[in-house]
């Protein structure tokens, strides 16, 4: 059975997307869902895209789509990419990790780019 949220409630002016389940809540920024979008774009298509300069950005719109996803837009104009709720649960549950290895990526691209 997936982790379906029971509550999801933008905060911070949309900077903070609350994802409450019965046995946790959990508050995910807009720039750490934006990095991990599950949108081709982001995915690329088997070789992922880094995304970078993204601390910015708030979260503008929240839809539904059916009982198994929700569509995320975001300030920068992106807006594809559906969230499933067992990608959001592991999203939640994970946040330590991912976070931290998105910023082991982000100073690896920074350090290259200034040798």
């Amino acid at each position: 059975m997936t982790a379906t949220p029971t509550e999801i409630r933008l905060q911070n002016e949309g900077r903070t997307l609350l994802l409450r389940y019965d046995h946790a809540e959990y508050a995910l920024s807009a720039e750490y869902l934006r990095v991990y979008s599950p949108s081709a774009e982001v995915r690329g298509h088997g070789k992922p895209v880094l995304q970078l300069n993204k601390q910015d950005v708030t979260i503008t719109a929240l839809a539904p789509v059916g009982h198994y996803a929700l569509k995320i837009a975001f300030s920068d104009g992106h807006d594809s990419g559906l969230y499933d709720w067992a990608y959001l649960h592991r999203l939640a549950t994970e946040r330590e990790t991912l976070w931290q290895d998105y910023l082991a990526r982000a100073a690896a691209h920074y350090q290259k780019e200034n040798l």
